[in-house]
C-alpha cells in the first residue's frame, strides 16, 4: 500500500505540490486569524464541579462577582482616613466609563478594613468590567487601562498600581504570543544552520523545514476550524508550533536520509521515492498514529485547557503526518539526485556507511557485550532522578507565574503581605433552600470556629416568597493562607464537611474551591489517560513489529524515562534549584496540568524515536533472523538520525525555556530534559541491552496474535535474506 502510494506520487508530483501551493496559500490567509477566536481566558475548572456550579447559579442570581481588576493605591503622608486622600482616589475612579465599568467596591464605598492595609497607607479598589465573556473583558480592559493611573494621581502623593485576574491573563497572553515570536525567530535560523551541517547540502536541509511550516499552517486552519464548534485555549498555539516544528522535523530528516540510501540502490527516482514511503513513510505513519493516540487521551480530561491541548495536538500531527506522506515523496521525486545540490560537504554523494561498522554499530555491540552492567546502571540512574517526584506538592498558579519586575505580580505580593485579610479572592458558600436567620448564623459560626477562617459575611440575598423559603444566601469567607496553598485547600474541605441548614444545599466555590475540584478531576481521569496511552500503544507497535514484548518493553522504558524527567522537573521547579539561573520564583508546588501535558507529549515523542530505531532492526531482523546483529545495524542506521532529531527539537523548544512564564519554562526545560534523557541514555543503552537480554523473544507473540499480525499487521514486503554475519549471535 505504502509503495504504490509513494509511485503513485512520483508521478503525479506537479498536481501534489500544485495543490500543497493553493493550500498554503489559503491556510497563509485564513487560518492565521485563528489567534483572534482562542479563549484567552482557560477555564481549568470541571464544568460540572461544585465550585463551577456554585459560579454558575450565583452570577444567575446576583450578576458576577469576579476581581477582574484590582488597583493597589498608596500614599505615604496620608493615610485613608485623610479626606484627601480619598477624594484622589474616588474622583480619579469616577472618571472611568461607565459603560466599561458593571461594578465598583472601595473602601469608602463598602466600608470594609479588609481593603485597607496594616498601616493605612494603603488601600485597593475592586472592579467587575462589562463583556458577556474573557475575550470582552480583555477588551475592555484594554480599553480603560491607562485611566486606571491617571498622572493627576501622583501629583496629589497617591500612586496606583493594576492588578488582578483579567490584567494578569492580558499579561500572560503577551508574553505566550512574544514567546512564539521569539522561539521562532531564534529557533529558525539556528534549524537552519544544523539541517545543513547534518545534511550537508541546503537543497536536503530545507525539505524538513517546509514540511513544519507546511503543518504549522496546516494546524492553525484545523484550529481555527475547532474554533467553530467548541472553546479552544490560546496556549494550543503553543503546542501546535513545538509539535509543528518538532515533528516535521523528525519525519523529513527520517525520510529524506532513507531517500539518499535508496537513491544509491533503486535503479530511477520513482523506485527511490516509492521504497522511500514503503519503508520510512510506513515508520512515520505508525509513528504519527502512535503520538496522536498519546495526545488523544488529553481529550479524556473535562478541563477546557487539556481537552484544547489535545485538540492542537491531535491536528498538528495529523497534518504533519499528511505533509509527510505526500508533500515530501512528491518534492523529492521533483528534485531527484539534486536533494543533494549546494552541498558543503562532498561525503552527501557517497553510499551510507555498511551497517557492519561505524561507530554506533561498535557502541550497540560494547553495550550488548555487557548489558546486564549496562541495564542495571542506567535504571539506577533513571530510578535515582525520579525520586524528588515521590514527594511533588501540588498547586495552582498565580502572579507568581509572571516575571519579579511584572506590576501585576506586585500587586498580587503586596495584598498578601500587607493587607489582614485578602478579599480578592474569597471562599464562596451559596446556600439555597429554605434558611432562617438564626439557622444561617449558627452554620456561618461553625465556619468561623475552622483553623484559619478570619471572616464571614453575608454579600448577597435573595428571598423566595414567604419566610425564608427557596432563598438563596451568598457569604464570602476569609482566610489567612495564600489562594492556591495547601492550607487554604484544607479549610475548603472543612467547610463543605459541614453540614448545611436543615433542608438546605450549600455549595462551596471561588478560586480555591476550584482548585479542589481541578485536582479531584485529574486525579480520577489521570488512570484513565495512562490506559487509553499504554493499551494503544501496545496494540500500534504490535501492528507494526509483530511481538508482544517489544511494546511491553517501550511502556517500560518510556515510565522510567518520565520519572526521571518529572523528578528533574520537581527538583528544579518546586525545591527551586537552579531558580537564579533560569530566572523564576518556586512556589513550592507543581501545577499539575503541566505535568499531564508533558506526558502526552513527551510519551508521543520518546515513542517516536522508539518507532524510528525499531522499524530498522525488524526490517534488518527480517531479512537476517540474527536479533544481536540486528540490533547493532539498526542502531547504526538510526542512531545519528535519532541524536540530531532530538539535538533539532532541544532548539525547537528551548526556545520556551527562556519563557517569562514559568509554567511555559517548566515545560521547556522539562521537554530538554525528557529528550536529551530519551535519545541518549534510552534508545543508545538500554534499547540495545535489553533487546539482547531478551534475544530472540523479542519478537515472540502467542500463536493467534500472529495469525493477526499476518493477516492486518501493518508491513512492507522487505528485500530478500542478507547474509547472516558469521559470528552472530541470536
Amino acid at each position: 500500500m505504502f509503495e504504490a502510494w509513494g509511485r503513485a506520487l512520483a508521478r503525479k508530483r506537479w498536481l501534489a505540490l500544485a495543490i500543497t501551493l493553493l493550500f498554503v496559500v489559503f491556510a497563509g490567509v485564513w487560518s492565521t486569524r485563528v489567534f483572534g477566536a482562542l479563549s484567552s481566558g482557560d477555564n481549568f475548572t470541571p464544568p460540572d464541579s461544585q465550585s463551577q456550579q456554585e459560579a454558575n447559579q450565583a452570577a444567575q442570581v446576583f450578576g458576577r462577582n469576579d476581581a477582574d481588576v484590582v488597583v493597589l493605591y498608596r500614599s505615604a503622608a496620608m493615610t485613608v482616613a485623610n479626606p484627601a486622600y480619598r477624594q484622589a482616589v474616588t474622583a480619579a475612579l469616577s472618571a472611568l466609563p461607565k459603560a466599561d465599568v458593571a461594578g465598583l467596591t472601595t473602601y469608602w464605598s463598602s466600608g470594609s478594613p479588609s481593603l485597607v492595609s496594616t498601616d493605612q497607607h494603603s488601600t485597593y479598589a475592586v472592579l467587575q468590567l462589562t463583556g458577556a465573556d474573557d475575550a470582552a473583558r480583555h477588551t475592555t480592559y484594554d480599553a480603560i487601562k491607562s485611566k486606571l493611573t491617571p498622572a493627576g494621581l501622583a501629583a496629589e502623593g497617591v500612586t496606583a498600581h493594576v492588578g488582578g485576574n483579567v490584567p494578569m491573563e492580558v499579561a500572560i497572553n503577551a508574553e505566550v504570543t512574544a514567546d512564539i515570536a521569539k522561539a521562532e525567530a531564534f529557533s529558525m535560523p539556528v534549524l537552519l544552520i544544523l539541517m545543513l551541517l547534518i545534511f550537508g547540502s541546503l537543497a536536503a536541509a530545507c525539505l524538513p523545514l517546509a514540511i513544519g511550516a507546511v503543518a504549522i499552517l496546516g494546524s492553525f486552519t484545523v484550529l481555527r476550524l475547532l474554533t467553530m464548534a467548541t472553546t479552544v485555549s490560546v496556549y494550543s498555539v503553543n503546542i501546535t508550533t513545538i509539535l509543528g516544528l518538532g515533528l516535521g522535523i523528525d519525519y523529513g530528516l527520517f525520510m529524506v536520509t532513507r531517500f539518499r540510501e535508496e537513491l544509491h540502490r533503486q535503479p530511477t527516482v520513482e523506485q527511490a521515492v516509492a521504497r522511500t514511503v514503503a519503508t520510512a513513510g510506513r515508520t512515520v505513519a505508525v509513528s504519527g498514529v502512535t503520538v496522536a493516540a498519546a495526545l488523544t487521551s488529553l481529550m479524556l480530561f473535562p478541563e477546557d485547557f487539556l481537552r484544547s491541548m489535545g485538540y492542537g495536538g491531535v491536528a498538528t500531527v495529523a497534518v504533519d503526518v499528511l505533509a509527510a506522506l505526500t508533500v515530501l515523496p512528491a518534492l523529492l521525486a521533483v528534485l531527484g539526485h539534486r536533494v543533494n545540490a549546494l552541498r558543503i560537504r562532498r561525503s552527501v554523494q557517497r553510499p551510507a556507511r555498511d551497517e557492519t561498522s561505524g561507530a554506533w554499530y561498535r557502541l550497540a555491540r560494547s553495550v550488548m557485550r555487557r548489558p546486564l552492567v549496562y541495564l542495571t546502571v542506567i535504571i539506577v540512574v533513571l530510578l535515582a532522578l525520579g525520586a524528588p517526584f515521590l514527594r511533588v506538592s501540588w498547586g495552582g498558579t498565580d502572579a507568581r507565574t509572571l516575571p519579579a519586575a511584572a506590576t501585576i505580580r506586585q500587586v498580587a505580593e503586596t495584598l498578601d503581605t500587607d493587607f489582614p485579610v485578602n478579599s480578592t479572592a474569597p471562599i464562596e458558600a451559596l446556600v439555597t433552600g429554605p434558611v432562617t436567620p438564626a439557622q444561617l448564623s449558627a452554620y456561618l459560626h461553625r465556619v468561623e470556629a475552622i483553623p484559619g477562617v478570619t471572616s464571614t459575611q453575608v454579600t448577597g440575598v435573595k428571598a423566595g416568597p414567604g419566610t425564608g423559603r427557596d432563598s438563596v444566601v451568598r457569604a464570602e469567607i476569609g482566610y489567612a493562607a495564600a489562594t492556591v496553598s495547601p492550607a487554604a485547600r484544607h479549610i475548603v474541605a472543612e467547610i463543605r464537611d459541614i453540614a448545611p441548614p436543615a433542608g438546605t444545599a450549600v455549595l462551596v466555590g471561588g478560586t480555591t474551591a476550584g482548585l479542589v475540584d481541578e485536582l479531584a478531576s485529574l486525579g480520577s481521569t489521570l488512570p484513565w489517560m495512562a490506559l487509553l496511552v499504554c493499551l494503544s500503544t501496545f496494540v500500534l507497535l504490535f501492528l507494526a513489529f509483530g511481538s508482544v514484548v517489544l511494546p511491553v518493553k517501550a511502556i517500560v522504558m518510556n515510565v522510567l524515562s518520565l520519572a526521571a524527567t518529572f523528578g528533574v522537573v520537581v527538583w528544579i521547579f518546586q525545591w527551586g534549584h537552579l531558580a537564579g539561573l533560569l530566572r523564576f520564583t518556586p512556589t513550592g508546588s507543581i501545577d499539575p496540568t503541566m505535568p499531564i501535558l508533558m506526558l502526552a507529549i513527551i510519551f508521543g515523542l520518546s515513542m517516536d524515536y522508539e518507532v524510528f530505531l525499531l522499524s530498522r532492526i525488524r526490517e534488518r531482523y527480517d531479512q537476517t533472523g540474527d536479533n544481536t546483529a540486528s540490533v547493532a545495524a539498526g542502531l547504526q542506521r538510526t542512531g545519528g538520525v535519532i541524536t540530531s532529531l532530538a539535538l533539532l527539537l532541544v532548539v525547537v523548544v528551548g526556545a520556551f525555556s527562556v519563557s517569562g512564564i514559568t509554567f511555559i519554562k517548566l515545560m521547556g526545560v522539562g521537554m530538554i530534559v525528557a529528550l536529551i534523557v530519551d535519545a541518549t541514555v534510552v534508545r543508545i543503552l538500554l534499547v540495545p541491552a535489553t533487546m539482547r537480554l531478551l534475544g530472540r523473544a523479542n519478537w515472540w507473540a502467542p500463536r493467534p496474535l500472529r495469525r493477526l499480525y499476518a493477516r492486518y499487521g501493518i508491513k512492507e514486503d522487505t528485500p530478500g535474506p542478507a547474509p547472516v554475519t558469521a559470528g552472530s549471535r541470536p
